[in-house]
């Protein structure tokens, strides 16, 4: 008996890991759309404080606000947004490794017809998931 629940821990764990991953890449895709509706408002010091603290460490809130202010205003109103992809991943180039989620959106502005956003949530120490990185690509 011993060895059939060993077996089928073994054929389990694989199942566990991917709804683990698959949960947490959940709740980061959520954590990530709360950030950006404060982006989309123009509410940038708030989407500063709502952010991961590496996000916070590595940007200034006025910095933060100047180049927020620069990237998206420009582009105006946000027509439409869709998930392109959500990818959980445990190391990132340049930063300490942890727990992450690259997201990828498909992205329509007023002035922009298309364009990629990458918003990269992590797992903060408080155990929630915060935005601890912003990328717009307005040439795709």
């Amino acid at each position: 008996m011993k060895r059939i629940v060993v077996i089928f821990l073994i054929l389990l764990t694989p199942f566990l890991i991917w709804a683990g991953t698959d949960h947490a890449e959940s709740k980061a895709v959520q954590a990530a759309k709360t950030w950006l509706a404060l982006v989309d408002a123009g509410a940038y010091g708030q989407s500063w404080e709502e952010a991961a603290a590496y996000f916070k460490d590595a940007v200034k809130k006025t910095q933060w606000n100047q180049s927020a202010t620069g990237v998206r205003k420009p582009l105006g109103a946000v027509v439409s947004r869709s998930l392109k992809s959500a990818t959980y991943v445990t190391s990132l180039p340049g930063a300490p490794d942890g727990k992450y989620v690259v997201i990828q959106f498909s992205s329509s502005f007023k002035n922009k017809a298309t364009a990629t956003e990458t918003v990269t949530p992590m797992l903060d120490k408080d155990g929630q998931w915060r935005v601890s990185g912003y990328l717009l690509n307005r040439s795709t």
